[in-house]
């Protein structure tokens, strides 16, 4: 059986959206992945023309997310509307900016829903990591 994950993607206080993974989610695959993606990306409203690790909000940022990990075709990824819980996660992954425009990133780890039936509730997960990409990835090089 995989290990599910969740990301979801809140822009302020608003949750816009949740991504599946249906294997490969445990933090030192999924989690890796996403924080060596996100690094060095800004979420910026509007840009000029560098436009390398910028996003031009939460949902372009989301949207890119998606695209980087749907490399292939049917199967692997989802996505699911925002407030989706209960999917088989063992992990949930919650991206995020601060006001400054730097991404933020919470790895939180539970017991598995299996597909709706009692698992640890998101509010009482234990939170593996919760900071700014930039400083978690800075923190691995040390």
């Amino acid at each position: 059986m995989g290990t599910r994950s969740l990301t979801v993607f809140m822009d302020g206080e608003r949750e816009i959206a949740v991504m599946y993974r249906q294997y490969d989610g445990h933090p030192s695959s999924h989690g890796e992945e996403l924080k060596a993606f996100l690094s060095g990306f800004k979420v910026v409203n509007g840009y000029g023309r560098d436009k390398t690790k910028v996003a031009n909000g939460m949902g372009c940022l989301a949207a890119q997310i998606v695209k980087h990990f749907k490399k292939e075709g049917p199967g692997s990824f989802y996505l699911h509307a925002a407030g989706t819980r209960d999917c088989g996660e063992e992990y949930i992954y919650t991206v995020s900016a601060s006001e400054k425009g730097n991404v933020h990133l919470k790895c939180q780890a539970g017991a598995m829903t299996f597909f709706g039936m009692p698992g640890s509730k998101q509010e009482s997960m234990p939170t593996l990591y919760d900071g700014p990409v930039d400083f978690i990835e800075a923190q691995n090089k040390a």
